[in-house]
């Protein structure tokens, strides 16, 4: 569970974990465009299709998928993708 207000991400595929981090912001993209995912954030379940996923913070991550699923739920937010192996 996120430590006190910190917003912690996970981005797992179907081999590995992927990236593991307390970050500030996720930018993700959606099956009807890009959406933003700060602290707080209303939980949700959501499609996702191809594009970048980028994580703003300390730790900044970005990585192009093929489509996943994302879960945001009390400041976790763990994504489910397949990972574009052809870049």
């Amino acid at each position: 569970m996120a430590q006190s207000n910190e917003l912690h991400a996970v981005v797992i595929s179907p081999e590995r974990t992927l990236f593991s981090a307390y970050v500030d912001a996720l930018i993700v993209p959606g099956e009807k465009g890009q959406f933003e995912i700060l602290r707080n954030h209303a939980p949700l379940i959501s499609s996702l299709t191809t594009g970048t996923i980028i994580c703003r913070g300390n730790n900044p991550f970005e990585l192009h998928i093929v489509g996943g699923f994302i879960e945001v739920k009390d400041n976790e937010v763990t994504l489910c993708v397949e990972v574009d192996n052809s870049l």
